[in-house]
């Protein structure tokens, strides 16, 4: 079930010359209104300053538009003050361009329901009401001076300072939550007694907008008078397992063979099978184009989660529009009979499989497998999608040279599933230590997995020694790897080194500082780790190494008193 509610909105001019009001409501249907929600927005340009009308016109089209272009994986608060910033620096830029405009500034709130939520954004005067079970509640606080001279000279507003600080808030949506933005020419005029009349009298948001307009202009309001009122009437689904629930009636298929033709994909090899999943190249019944059908193992036919999982998998998949990264062939639930998804094939082999095959790697060529790697994983990264299980297994080398990463399974996104967050699914081997003690996989954790391969294809080794599965490993100072390859520069070593550290506050701290290490190499070479102190290494607090050097020194005076 989608997001249902209705929405009106009303804006008067009222005494003043212009309308510097400006309302964006956007409500998208099906898939992008459960991903990214619908958005309402209201702005009041700032009077006595040149430019206030085109500051709240040009911040509301901005955000109603850009919000919509910021990647899906991206929570709605991390999307809203990406293209907030932005706004506030145009506004800026057009001030300090044009000195006719100079001081164009706008107050700005918003709203955002989605799923089960709602979440709103603001700064200036501009009030978010919402209407519960009778109750009305201010959900945003006025950013004005609190002097009775002063409450209408903003502290905030978009356009107003370089650093914009704008306040988030959120909650949970319940059936028949009316909420109303609007302009300080209606609040500050009809007063909160009167809109809560207004909100609880109508079932009709467009009435009670029109209601509030006019009486803010019948009681004198000097101001432009907007309002937007909407009501919940049907909650939407809280997950993307939910908003893939189409999918849920496919069923596992059962292995499929060579010559098999499942839908439109004919299968002509079995590439891998794990102990949960299964990959065939397969060939478009149609096109004759080549791709990678990826579905569970018939074992697994009743198992809920992974089901669930390899559903969510292809939905964050389609979401990673790289050249690092395998893409996803559209097809949609309704033209599958069975549960799988279709990805490009390209032509090579994993990492992996060329050490398997004794494939011996230049220093050289490693480089520029980090180099790659780092570009994929920050592309991965800049999606707030953390992969969990980089190793060589999964970085893949086309014959056309390029490097992509493979498999999305067990990666974090703000939006999947949280369910495995603490359980930590990667290679115990390339696992990062703070993994090992419960701790959630990180940007870092991945740059660490990045470091280990890198140190694998060098030397053959790992630098803790393998892991097996359940073990508890001690991390200390990693084998250098020249000890293993002496041929290795030093620059390189020090990148190995450093994406390697135990503590994850001594890495790279982006993939894209690695990258640019990498990128400049002997040029520019970082400077090796900081031997970790004796102290450190032995995780002995400063107290307790005093205790022992003053048991040795008592002893020892002991000994010289029996002697003397």
């Amino acid at each position: 079930m989608s997001l249902k509610f209705t929405v009106g909105q009303s804006s008067l001019t009222g005494p003043r010359t212009r309308n510097e009001d400006y309302v964006g409501v956007v409500t998208p249907s099906g898939e992008q209104l459960s991903v990214k929600g619908a958005l309402f927005a209201i702005a009041d340009g700032v009077s006595g300053n040149a430019g206030g009308g085109e500051a709240s016109e040009m911040t509301v089209r901005t955000v109603t538009t850009d919000y919509y272009a910021t990647p899906d994986t991206w929570e709605p608060f991390t999307a809203l003050d990406k293209v907030l910033v932005a706004a506030n620096r145009w506004l800026i830029a057009q001030a300090n361009a044009n000195s006719a405009m100079a001081g164009m500034a706008t107050t700005l709130s918003l709203l955002v329901l989605r799923g089960q939520r709602y979440y709103a954004a603001h700064v200036g005067d501009t009030r978010i009401y919402l209407l519960r079970n009778g109750v009305l509640k201010q959900l945003t606080t006025d950013h004005v001076w609190d002097r009775p001279d002063m409450r209408h000279v903003l502290k905030r507003a978009v356009g107003l300072d370089r650093h914009l600080e704008v306040d988030f808030s959120e909650g949970a949506l319940q059936e028949g939550d009316v909420f109303a933005l609007m302009s300080d020419g209606v609040w500050d005029s009809v007063g909160e007694q009167t809109i809560h009349k207004v909100l609880g009298l109508y079932n009709n948001p467009q009435m009670m907008c029109d209601h509030l307009t006019k009486a803010a202009i019948e009681k004198g309001s000097q101001d432009n008078s907007t309002a937007i009122a909407l009501r919940v009437e049907a909650l939407g689904e809280d997950t993307l397992l939910e908003l893939l629930a189409g999918g849920r009636h496919l069923t596992v298929p059962d292995k499929l063979n060579v010559g098999d033709i499942i839908d439109d994909f004919e299968v002509l090899e079995n590439m891998y099978e794990s102990r949960a999943s299964l990959l065939y190249k397969v060939r478009h019944t149609t096109t004759k184009q080549f791709f990678v059908l990826k579905t569970l193992q018939p074992a697994l036919a009743t198992d809920t989660e992974s089901c669930n999982g390899l559903l969510n998998e292809e939905w964050l998949a389609k979401r990673v529009v790289s050249q690092y990264v395998p893409q996803v062939f559209p097809v949609s639930v309704e033209k599958r009979s069975k549960l799988y998804y279709v990805m490009s094939w390209h032509e090579g082999s994993t990492l992996q499989q060329r050490i398997d095959s004794g494939h011996h790697f230049t220093v050289a060529g490693i480089g520029k497998v980090g180099v790659d790697m780092m570009r994929g994983i920050g592309a991965l990264h800049r999606l707030n999608i953390v992969h969990r299980d980089i190793k060589p297994a999964n970085v893949h080398q086309g014959s056309d040279q390029r490097l992509r990463i493979l498999d999305l399974g067990v990666a974090l996104s703000m939006q999947t599933s949280k369910s495995d967050v603490v359980q930590n699914p990667g290679t115990p081997s390339y696992m990062a230590p703070e993994l090992f003690e419960g701790a959630v996989a990180t940007p870092q954790s991945d740059i660490y997995a990045a470091g280990v391969t890198l140190y694998h294809l060098l030397t053959r080794k790992y630098p803790h020694g393998e892991i097996e599965p359940f073990q508890n490993p001690k991390f200390g100072t990693p084998t250098a790897p020249t000890r293993y390859r002496p041929d290795i520069p030093y620059w390189l070593e020090n990148i190995v080194l450093k994406a390697i550290a135990t503590d994850p506050k001594q890495r790279f701290e982006t993939a894209e500082e690695m990258l640019i290490a990498l990128e400049h190499g002997e040029l520019k070479p970082i400077l090796p780790p900081a031997r970790t102190p004796l102290i450190a290494r032995a995780r002995l607090v400063k107290w307790q190494w005093i205790a022992i050097f003053s048991l040795i020194l008592n002893f020892l005076l002991i000994y010289l008193l029996a002697v003397s």
